[in-house]
């Protein structure tokens, strides 16, 4: 199981813990149809009333049926595919409508351009890879609605989603088809690093028990709406699971939907530096005792944040046993808005698009001034796997 890891000069400078995450992928499934299973702890909890809230049974009836394997076995070898044998990996997706639209994680289909979807009859079909986005770990299938029963499941909102609240996620852990867990949301907007190297942001973490081939399933709320995509597990440093569940919020998914049905693919915006935040310990080390902000470490070649002039470090340096380039520019604010930290401006540049122009509070060798430029569009995979905005 590959493991994508926080870049640790911005981990420890930012306060935070190193915090490896696995996708979960499921390799060499059985063809035989595993049992069913139902672990169940209970719904209650969270901000949902009495009247409208379900059990966790009813949900599980409802929606398991909308719940499918997703076996691809012609991925590209450099996919990110955690596989325990090269011909096939394995995990979940649902269907999102009666077109035969089923979504579920980019890295487990990696480059392939078919996959074999089952469904509750166990009725297993092609469907063709419609689009992907790595950067969000997203990917878009197609079945042929003529060839299978559809139970779509309902898309809800995930800004609703509070600290606490009731969850259940449904999916394919070990091949064990449809295995419903449940938990409750432990905490949002987190960060983590997408396939490709980038971030995907405002991400759902659960105490909800997800394992390997549970991948691309629904994490649902207490009415069985569709709050998120099971994505990732955080490990301990032996690779065991802390209990920790990480998904992309379906906000992000339906917001990239039209693009992925039209192109096939999504198109983000770039500005190309690698940074860190800065906190009480680097703020110490630096000259001008600067309390707060980003230190550019590395502007990356032909970049947008290259052509604009803007310069990484120079000097090497160790802050409280990390190494860290100092010298460089140090981003204040981003069009108006004060900045605080790498998380912030990587939100900031998520949330805009190619093309569109920002304008950067920079302060170089003591002296504030304004840099704009124009944003770029993200490459196809970051330089490493740092937060590369």
């Amino acid at each position: 199981m590959r493991a994508f890891v926080r870049s640790p000069f911005v981990s420890a400078l930012a306060g935070g813990t190193v915090v490896a995450v696995a996708l979960l992928a499921f390799g060499a499934v059985g063809r035989d149809r595993p049992t069913t299973i139902i672990e169940q702890t209970g719904m209650g909890g969270g901000t949902t009333t009495a009247e409208s809230a379900m059990t966790a049974h009813a949900i599980y009836e409802r929606d398991a049926p909308g719940v499918v394997f997703v076996r691809a076995d012609d991925a590209s070898p450099g996919a990110t595919i955690s596989s325990l044998h090269d011909s096939e990996a394995s995990g979940t997706g649902f269907v999102i409508d009666r077109d035969g639209h089923v979504l579920t994680n980019q890295h487990l289909v990696g480059d392939a351009r078919t996959v074999r979807v089952s469904f509750d009859d166990d009725e297993t079909v092609t469907a063709r890879v419609l689009g992907a986005d790595a950067a969000n770990d997203l990917a878009l299938l197609k079945v042929d609605p003529a060839e299978v029963e559809l139970h779509p499941l309902v898309l809800g909102d995930s800004t609703t989603a509070r600290v606490g609240d009731p969850v259940i996620a449904i999916g394919n852990p070990f091949g064990l088809a449809r295995t419903l867990t449940t938990g409750v949301v432990s905490a949002l907007q987190r960060q983590l690093t997408a396939p490709n190297g980038f971030t995907i942001q405002h991400v759902i973490q659960t105490d909800a028990p997800i394992n390997p081939g549970s991948s691309g399933g629904p994490l649902l709320d207490a009415e069985g709406r569709v709050i998120g995509i099971t994505s990732q597990v955080a490990t301990d440093r032996e690779g065991g699971s802390t209990g920790i569940g990480f998904a992309v919020p379906i906000d992000t998914a339906k917001s990239k939907l039209d693009e992925l049905k039209r192109t096939g693919s999504v198109v983000h915006a770039y500005l190309g530096i690698r940074g860190t935040t800065i906190g009480a310990e680097l703020s110490a080390a630096m000259p001008s005792k600067i309390r707060r902000g980003v230190l550019v470490q590395v502007v990356l070649d032909g970049s947008p944040a290259e052509r604009a002039g803007l310069r990484g470090g120079s000097i090497e340096s160790q802050v409280d046993g990390v190494s860290v380039l100092m010298g460089g520019d140090v981003l204040t604010s981003i069009d108006g808005r004060t900045l605080t930290s790498m998380e912030q401006l990587t939100g900031e540049i998520a949330d805009r698009r190619a093309g569109d122009e920002i304008r950067l509070g920079v302060l170089r060798d003591g002296e504030a001034m304004q840099l704009s430029m124009r944003l770029g569009t993200q490459p196809r995979s970051a330089p490493d796997a740092a937060e590369t905005p």
